[in-house]
Formats: C-alpha cells, structure tokens, sequence
C-alpha cells in the first residue's frame, strides 16, 4: 500500500525533474518555433502546449524528452501556419501579416524595407507550408540551431541522412519559393 506521503514526495520529484526539462529546453524549443512562425508570442504559446502535452504524456526524464520537444514544437508550429492560412482564407481577408512583438527589434527601419521584409518573411512561411511535414521539419529544426546529431535524434532518422534530408528540403524550399514568384 502506497501512503499519501510517498505520492505526495514521487509528484515532487516529477515536478522537480520536469521543471528542470522545461529550464533547460524552453529557449530552444521556443527558437524552434519562431524559426518557423516568426511570431514571438506565437511562438510562446506553441513552447507551452508543446510542454503542456509532453508532462500529461511523457515522464520527464524520458530520453526521447528533447527530441520529442523539438519535433512537436515543429510539428504544431507547421500546424499552426496551415491553420491560420485556412482561417485567413474563410474570413476572405489578407493574409495575417507578421506582428511584430512590442520592443523587440525598436530600431527604426524604412518602411519601404519593412513592407519587403515582411512579404518575404510571409512567402517563405506560406512556402513553408507547402513542404512536406519532414522536409519543413528538417529546415525548422536544422536552421533553428539545432545539430545535425540533433535533428537527427528529433526525427527519428540516422544521422547521415540529415545532409541529404537538408538539401532535398531546401531544393524544394527554392522551388516553392520559385513557383509562388513567377506567377
């Protein structure tokens, strides 16, 4: 028979071990997710579900914990671009334009470079959007800082097909973003 005690000091431990996974990886799945939306509180907000859905599920001292984050931090973040293009396309509006968090990057810039800034920022997403799950994945993940052991590790493949996931995924990132321009 389990006392209440023993719950009580096991839930601790958990949460202890868990709050130590989320210090320690928090920025970088949050990278991850900007890398994708370029949104930081979009990206916040992705960071906590990921993080909210890996403690109902996973023990966290997993050792899959830091794969298992960066790819469902990818994953929902792709989702969450899908998602707002279809949302965008029933409400027959312009597209969400990238929101620019309040103080983060104050430098003054010429508006002329902000509206080009931003339609590039706004094609390559919805480029983006357009790969497939791994191939957007592997940008997300490889051009979010992470190795190529780490990317590897997140998506569950060898570690020598990462250079070739890499080139595949960018070659056909150039031609989304080919495609969508020469309209």
């Amino acid at each position: 028979m389990v006392s209440v005690a023993s719950r009580w000091v096991s839930l601790s431990d958990r949460e202890r071990a868990f709050e130590g996974l989320f210090e320690s990886e928090y920025s970088r799945v949050t990278a991850i997710a900007y890398r994708v939306l370029g949104n930081a509180s979009e990206s916040e907000d992705v960071a906590q579900d990921v993080f909210c859905q890996f403690y109902r599920l996973h023990p966290p001292d997993a050792p899959y914990a830091r794969s298992w984050l960066y790819r469902a931090a990818t994953h929902r973040a792709l989702n969450l671009i899908r998602s707002n293009k279809r949302r965008a396309g029933r409400e027959s509006t312009v597209a969400l334009e990238h929101q620019v968090t309040a103080g983060a990057g104050s430098r003054e810039m010429d508006p002329s470079l902000k509206v080009e800034r931003s339609e590039s920022e706004r094609e390559l997403r919805e480029a983006m959007s357009r790969l497939s799950r791994k191939s957007a994945a592997v940008l997300a993940l490889r051009y979010g800082g992470l190795s190529y052991a780490e990317v590897a590790d997140a998506l569950g493949v060898r570690i020598g097909q990462v250079g070739t996931l890499l080139r595949r995924a960018e070659h056909a990132l150039r031609r989304e973003m080919n495609h969508g321009t020469s309209i």
